[in-house]
C-alpha cells in the first residue's frame, strides 16, 4: 500500500517553517547570549558569543532618573574604550563615568544621571571578553565593527528599554575609530530594516580617528608649549614625516613602529612629557601610578600601551585601598558570577593591540563622512592639553571632511560653556547641522576625569537627555 502524501499547501507550509527553524539556528550560533543580573533589572550583564570562539562581555546600568518627556525619549550610551585592547568594562565604568568609582562610592558625576549606559569588553580577547583560540581576535576595525553589530542585535532582545532608546556611541582614543565603523555598521543594518535600533548619534572623545593628523601635531604643539626645543623639534619632524610618507605608501605596520619611535623621542628629548597631559610628567598624573602594565608588552606596542592604563590606574592609589585590578579580578567577578574561573582581567590587552598592528594607524575620516551624510549626529569633543590625540591634529581632520555642510560650519563662531556654579569658561562649542566640536579647557586625553562637571553637562546635550 502507497504512503499517503500530505496535501500541497501543507508541504509549503512545513518547508517555510523548516527554513525559519534553520535561520533561527544559525542566528543562535552565532550570538549564543548568557544574561544574568540584578533582580530589580537595574542592571543586567552577560556574554554574547558573537561567532565561533568569540565572546563579548557587556554590563548594563538602567538609570534611577530614568523619565521621558514628549518628543525626548530616555537614552542610552554605548562605551567604547581605546588602547586598543583596554577595558570599558574596567577602565570606562569604574574609572571615569559608571555610577561607582573604584572604591565602590558613588560618583557624582555619573553619566547614569543622563543616560543608562552600556559598557562593553571590546573587542573580543579584552577584560572579560575572551577567544577561545588567538585566530579569534579581530585583525580590522571593520572585524570589531560586526561582532559588535552582532552584541547589539542580541542586546535589542536581552536589554527591555533598548529598542526605544535612542543609542548613543560614545568612544575614546582607540575607540574612536571603533565608534566610526560600528557607528556605520549600525546605521546600514537599520536603514535596511535589519536592525530595530535608534541610532542617535556618535561621540568622539580624543579619538584616533587620523594618525598622520595627529602624528603632525606633535612637534607643533610640544614645541609652543616649550617641552621640545628647536633641535628636538627638527628631528621630531623629520620622524612625524616618516610616518606620513609609509602611512601614504600603505606600510601601515612599518608605519606603527616609526610613529612608536617617535614617541621614544619624544620622551627623551621632552623630559618624559606626559603625552595625555602635556603640563605634566609622564606618570605624575593624578590618575596615573597604580596600574600593572600588561605582561611582555611587544616592540610595536612599546611603552605607549602600558602608558594608556598606568594613566587611569591609579587614581585609587591616591584616593582609597582599592585598585582596579584588584576589584576587577576579586569583588566584580565574584558578583557577576558569570566570568570564567581562569580568565584573569586585564586592563590592556597585548594579544588585541598587537592584532591590530595593520589597521592601527590607518584613518576612519570617510567613516565620518558617511555617518553625517545619513544625518546622523557626529560630535568631537577634546581635551586642551592631550598630545596623543591633539585638538590641533582633530581639527585638522575634521578639515579633510568632504561633507556638504564643512565650510558653514567652520565659518561659525564658537559658543562659550560655563559648569555648575564655578565661574569662568570651561568650554567651548561650534554646531552646524550635525557636526558638533567641544573645546574642553584644563582637560587632558580623558575627558571625563579631567573635567567632570562640563564632561556631564555635554553629555547631556549630546544626547539630549529628559533629565533635568
Amino acid at each position: 500500500m502507497d504512503r499517503p502524501y500530505p496535501p500541497p499547501a501543507l508541504l509549503v507550509l512545513l518547508s517555510l517553517l523548516l527554513c525559519l527553524c534553520l535561520l533561527h539556528g544559525q542566528r543562535a550560533a552565532s550570538a549564543a547570549v548568557v544574561t544574568s543580573g540584578t533582580g530589580d533589572g537595574s542592571e543586567l550583564w552577560g556574554y554574547v558569543q558573537v561567532r565561533s570562539k568569540a565572546h563579548l562581555f557587556w554590563w548594563y546600568y538602567r538609570s534611577p532618573r530614568r523619565a521621558s518627556s514628549p518628543g525626548k525619549a530616555w537614552p542610552t550610551v554605548l562605551w567604547l574604550q581605546g588602547g586598543p585592547g583596554a577595558s570599558g568594562v574596567g577602565l570606562g565604568n569604574f574609572l571615569e563615568v559608571g555610577p561607582l568609582d573604584v572604591n565602590l562610592k558613588p560618583r557624582d558625576s555619573t553619566w547614569l544621571q543622563k543616560a543608562d549606559l552600556i559598557f562593553v569588553d571590546n573587542p573580543v580577547g579584552v577584560g572579560y571578553s575572551y577567544a577561545e583560540d588567538p585566530s579569534a581576535l579581530v585583525t580590522t576595525d571593520w572585524q570589531a565593527a560586526t561582532d559588535a553589530t552582532e552584541l547589539l542585535r542580541a542586546l535589542a532582545g536581552e536589554i527591555p528599554a533598548l529598542p526605544t532608546s535612542p543609542l548613543f556611541l560614545v568612544a575614546e582614543s582607540y575607540g574612536g575609530k571603533y565608534a566610526a565603523t560600528l557607528g556605520v555598521s549600525l546605521a546600514k543594518a537599520i536603514r535596511s530594516g535589519d536592525l530595530k535600533l535608534t541610532l542617535g548619534g556618535v561621540a568622539l572623545g580624543d579619538s584616533w580617528i587620523s594618525p598622520e593628523d595627529f602624528t603632525l601635531a606633535y612637534t607643533p604643539l610640544l614645541l609652543d608649549v616649550s617641552r621640545l626645543d628647536d633641535n628636538a623639534g627638527d628631528e621630531a619632524s623629520k620622524k612625524a614625516a616618516t610616518v606620513k610618507e609609509q602611512i601614504a605608501a600603505g606600510q601601515l605596520a612599518d608605519s606603527q613602529r616609526s610613529w612608536a619611535d617617535l614617541l621614544g623621542f619624544i620622551d627623551k628629548k621632552s623630559a618624559s612629557v606626559d603625552m595625555y597631559n602635556f603640563l605634566l610628567d609622564s606618570g605624575m598624573d593624578p590618575v596615573s601610578a597604580s596600574s600593572s602594565s600588561p605582561s611582555s608588552p611587544s616592540p610595536a606596542s612599546n611603552a605607549q600601551l602600558t602608558k594608556y592604563s598606568t594613566y587611569l590606574g591609579t587614581q585609587a592609589a591616591d584616593s582609597g585601598s582599592n585598585t582596579i585590578n584588584g576589584i576587577m579580578n576579586g569583588v566584580i567577578k565574584e558578583k557577576l558570577k558569570i566570568i570564567p574561573k581562569n580568565l584573569k582581567w586585564q586592563e590592556l590587552s597585548d594579544p588585541v593591540y598587537n592584532a591590530l598592528v595593520n589597521d592601527f594607524m590607518k584613518p576612519r575620516i570617510n567613516e565620518i563622512d558617511e555617518l553625517l551624510s545619513y544625518g546622523i549626529n557626529v560630535t568631537v569633543y577634546n581635551g586642551q592639553l592631550d598630545v596623543i590625540c591633539s585638538t590641533i591634529g582633530a581639527e585638522a581632520w575634521v578639515k579633510k571632511l568632504k561633507w556638504d555642510g564643512l565650510n558653514n560650519f567652520l565659518s561659525l563662531p564658537r559658543q562659550p560653556l560655563q559648569c555648575g556654579s564655578s565661574r569662568g569658561t570651561k568650554a567651548f562649542v561650534r554646531s552646524y547641522k550635525n557636526l558638533h566640536f567641544y573645546w574642553i579647557l584644563g582637560a587632558g586625553h580623558f575627558v571625563p576625569v579631567d573635567q567632570p562637571c562640563i564632561a556631564l553637562s555635554m553629555i547631556s546635550s549630546i544626547t539630549q537627555s529628559p533629565a533635568s
